[in-house]
């Protein structure tokens, strides 16, 4: 692969990872520790991930546990948790809290694939964004007695690698969109 195009090969996997990691994000009716990644708990006044405070796990298929290592945690967490957008009530024995995944309704699960199609397109206008702008800098190449046959083959791998990002993007929606309406 040429140099020039790596470039935004880098580019394209830095937004297909976020899209991965943003897809992980979006519950699928069964607990997913991922559901916490964003979720940040004022820990002596510094914003702090809430995996960094706290042992997680997944008892059972529907329920997140978080074990706080300072009891002193419990009620920032609880907050963080409330303030954010996981939509989950937590509760709390004193010593753990709890989160209680429901049973997603047909037409949450609808919903929820309508929103991954939409980050799905999103994501495809950043790759293309991406190779836009990469075609605009070669485009520029022509002035430092670059070749046209070059800067036609630049072009031609970064569509080649356009079209292989926007195929796993597919991949991963269809997926997602699978792994939501599984009941």
């Amino acid at each position: 692969m040429n140099e020039r195009v790596q470039t935004y090969d880098v580019k394209m996997k830095k937004a297909y990872d976020y899209l991965e990691m943003d897809f992980a994000a979006i519950r699928a009716g069964r607990a997913n520790p991922h559901v916490l990644d964003k979720i940040k708990v004022d820990y002596y006044g510094t914003p702090t991930p809430i995996q960094q405070v706290g042992n997680i796990t997944v008892p059972e298929p529907r329920m997140i546990q978080i074990s706080p290592w300072e009891k002193t945690l419990i009620k920032s967490i609880e907050k963080a948790i409330m303030a954010s957008d996981v939509g989950i009530t937590p509760s709390n024995d004193g010593v753990n809290i709890r989160l209680i995944f429901p049973e997603l309704t047909e037409e949450r699960r609808k919903d929820l694939v309508k929103d991954v199609k939409k980050k799905g397109e999103e994501g495809k206008v950043a790759i293309r964004n991406i190779r836009r702008e990469g075609n605009e800098a070669f485009k520029k190449l022509a002035k430092e007695d670059v070749s046209e046959d070059e800067i036609k083959q630049l072009e031609e791998e970064l569509q080649k690698m356009t079209d292989k990002f926007i195929k796993e993007i597919d991949k991963l929606v269809e997926e997602k969109s699978k792994e939501i309406l599984t009941v």
